[in-house]
């Protein structure tokens, strides 16, 4: 019962990705070919509110669910990240053809196949963990 409210936010995220057709293979396929203003939407939507609740919880404004107040620790401005990570994320995009956040919502819509995309990705986490210490942070 503890992560109840967790499963509930969650359901409704997918839910809702689900119905803006966040995971159609058509949509990401009419984003990257600049034909659709749909997808770009999305995104913008999604960071404008994700930089006003990061504003709000570094002036406090907001806690967290245990009512602490979030800390954010500046990191190392290396550019060589930003541009690997995106460059690895956007090549798993490019060759799955959805967004790595919708695996769940995918297999929960009933693309069973999508289950191999998911073993994929847990994978990855687990060597990324066995690697974590020999990378650049």
């Amino acid at each position: 019962m503890k992560f109840f409210k967790y499963i509930i936010v969650g359901f409704f995220f997918g839910f809702s990705m689900y119905k803006l057709e966040a995971i159609s293979f058509f949509r990401i396929y009419e984003m990257f070919h600049f034909q659709s203003f749909h997808m770009y939407g999305i995104i913008m939507s999604a960071i404008a509110i994700g930089i006003v609740i990061t504003q709000l919880f570094k002036r406090g404004m907001i806690k967290t669910s245990t009512g602490e107040t979030k800390t954010f620790n500046p990191k190392a401005k290396t550019w060589m990240r930003y541009i690997l990570g995106g460059t690895i994320f956007g090549v798993g995009w490019a060759l799955t053809g959805v967004c790595s956040g919708m695996m769940f919502v995918l297999l929960g819509a009933g693309y069973t196949v999508f289950a191999a995309f998911l073993a994929s990705a847990m994978l990855g986490t687990f060597f990324y963990g066995m690697a974590k210490d020999y990378l650049p942070h």
